[in-house]
């Protein structure tokens, strides 16, 4: 076997976490708490739902609450922004996705910026792909304090749109964006780059085991489906305690998980989870 044949094989060891980088990583030090959603759309999200003061203090009072349950962590909150959004129609390319306006970008940054937090720049990539999309991220994700998410459920196969029916992604498109997010960190000796891998049914990733960690990235796979707490741990159990990689998170809906998971719940989770996104 070849050097480096052999280097592939080690960062593809999908139970093993790969040796720290000399900067400190986030994980698994922190409890990172996020708001979700676009600010064009009350649909989407918290984060584009009410005033952004009014919302930037909303988290605030919730990473307040998380640090009392989790006195072990040190909480960060950070903006988990829909920037590349999926579409039900084509566009002039026929990619059937948009992406946001770099003003809108660079505003809901700002937001961020103002509070010490992180941003988060989620991709649902139509019928595109994970490396044309990141591309068109690449001025931010240069940034220290920016990270990246991947939403499975908008990547269609070609004849399919977003919306017709839930849509997956392979371990290869998954590992575009490590090795992209790996060079970044490298080229530009930035911190360990978040990534986040949004799935709530067992084809939404395929071939999981093949992802290929990497030190330079954190990569979390986040229950994104909602539902009553019973419902919620059956899938969490499902697609993330059952296929694991490398960290953990959950997604909670303020109007559709009824009742929401207390923190004491979530935190008893196996895996805990170290990613807590509000839609």
């Amino acid at each position: 076997m070849t050097r480096l044949a052999l280097s592939w094989l080690l960062l593809g060891a999908w139970a093993r976490e790969p040796k720290a980088p000399a900067k400190a990583p986030l994980l698994p030090g922190s409890l990172i708490v996020t708001y979700y959603g676009n600010p064009l759309s009350k649909r989407m999200g918290i984060l584009g739902e009410i005033a952004p003061e009014k919302m930037l203090d909303r988290l605030a009072g919730e990473a307040a609450r998380w640090r009392k349950a989790d006195a072990s962590a040190t909480v960060r909150p950070a903006l988990e922004l829909v920037a590349i959004v999926a579409s039900e129609f084509p566009g002039p390319d026929r990619m059937y996705r948009t992406r946001m306006q770099p003003e809108l970008i660079d505003r809901v940054h700002r937001w961020a910026k103002s509070r010490g937090w992180l941003l988060i720049l989620d991709i649902q990539v139509g019928r595109s792909n994970v490396k044309a999309e990141l591309a068109s991220l690449l001025p931010w994700l240069r940034l220290p304090d920016v990270h990246l998410a991947l939403d499975p459920e908008f990547h269609m196969r070609r004849g399919l749109r977003p919306g017709q029916r839930i849509g997956s992604s392979d371990a290869e498109d998954v590992n575009v964006a490590i090795i992209r997010l790996a060079e970044l960190v490298e080229r530009h000796r930035l911190p360990p780059k978040l990534l986040l891998v949004h799935r709530f049914t067992d084809g939404m990733l395929r071939r999981h085991r093949r992802v290929r960690l990497d030190p330079r990235v954190q990569v979390v796979m986040l229950m994104d489906g909602f539902g009553q707490p019973a419902a919620k741990r059956r899938a969490y159990r499902r697609v993330i305690t059952r296929e694991p990689v490398q960290f953990s998170g959950i997604k909670l809906f303020y109007k559709n998980d009824r009742p929401m998971m207390s923190t004491s719940q979530v935190l008893g989770l196996d895996p805990k989870p170290r990613v807590i996104i509000y839609q």
